[in-house]
């Protein structure tokens, strides 16, 4: 592997291990302002008081920098390739970017962890053909071990004190695979329902009714019915005709999961955003669009799909 410069339409992507603050701001300083020396847009997508750290310690380069906080924008990990990257990617046609993105950090909730981890590992195939240098920096310290290991598994270069490296454990497609695992059984009381052609209706109303009871709002509740009906749809249309839809409440969200006869082949279904003039591949864009959180396991068994929709809460914690 070449560590020299890139050529404007590929990628790079690097993980930067960092002890403390001020190591943090040591990996990413110089990044952002090599960036802006050799005339890149920069991109800074953080959780909120990393964020902050990174504006002030950049404040000298006025608006030259985005900033956008990764504990909202990515609060559900699917959102992050089509809805941050791509989208700053395609706001700078024939530029390349250049962008830090921390989406896993220490207090991230633990069932939204395989969906990140699936995010970092799948950012190399979704975006490989992009002209995009992308720091993903990981807490040594406050992360755990097997945070650690898919991060050298899902970067295929990592910058630490000793500077930038070849991954020897690189293996974005071992990272994906080993996050496709049954989801855990609920815990709370489940409501059931079998559905078909004859009985979308009836899929629509039974998520309503639910959304309404744990009280969100209107427009919460139509982006929770568009997303279960878009995949109860599917289902009827391209996975045997039926599926079953169950309903659960825990101390954090509603969810809904769906459940199909048929197989998820493509891993990058849903994480990017298709060309205007394709036909279809937009249903599962427009689910995490939607949706808090979206947990996935697929086999040639069958599919499940796992929707969380945020109860009104604090926010998630970072440190």
């Amino acid at each position: 592997m070449t560590m020299s410069s890139h050529q404007v339409g590929t990628l790079t992507h690097e993980g930067l291990l960092y002890r403390g603050r001020a190591d943090l701001l040591a990996g990413t300083v110089p990044f952002v302002e090599a960036g802006l020396a050799g005339g890149e847009p920069i991109l800074v997508a953080m959780p909120g008081p990393h964020l902050d750290l990174l504006r002030v310690a950049l404040r000298h380069t006025g608006d030259a920098v985005d900033f956008v906080d990764l504990a909202e924008a990515g609060r559900n990990p699917g959102r992050i390739i089509p809805y941050v990257f791509q989208a700053f990617v395609d706001r700078h046609p024939g530029r390349r970017v250049r962008i830090v993105s921390e989406a896993i950090w220490p207090g991230r909730a633990a069932p939204e962890y395989p969906a990140c981890a699936q995010h970092e590992a799948l950012v190399n195939s979704a975006l490989r053909h992009r002209p995009a240098h992308i720091l993903c920096p990981y807490d040594r310290v406050g992360l755990d071990a097997p945070a650690l290991v898919d991060a050298r598994a899902a970067h295929p270069v990592l910058v630490g004190p000793a500077g930038r490296r070849p991954s020897a454990h690189y293996d974005p497609d071992g990272v994906v695979a080993r996050h496709n695992r049954p989801l855990p059984e609920p815990t709370t009381p489940v409501t059931a329902l079998r559905y078909d052609l004859a009985t979308l209706s009836g899929v629509r109303r039974l998520v309503t009714r639910h959304a309404a009871a744990v009280g969100l709002d209107e427009e919460r509740q139509a982006d929770l019915q568009i997303a279960v009906t878009e995949l109860a749809a599917n289902s009827v249309a391209h996975a045997g005709g039926s599926g079953d839809l169950r309903i659960w409440r825990t101390g954090e969200h509603l969810v809904c999961e769906l459940a199909d006869d048929g197989h998820l082949v493509d891993p990058l279904a849903g994480r990017l955003t298709p060309a205007a003039d394709d036909v279809g591949g937009r249903g599962l864009v427009i689910v995490h669009a939607l949706c808090d959180l979206v947990l996935l396991h697929t086999t040639d068994a069958g599919t499940t799909v796992r929707l969380h929709m945020r109860l009104t809460g604090p926010p998630l914690p970072v440190r």
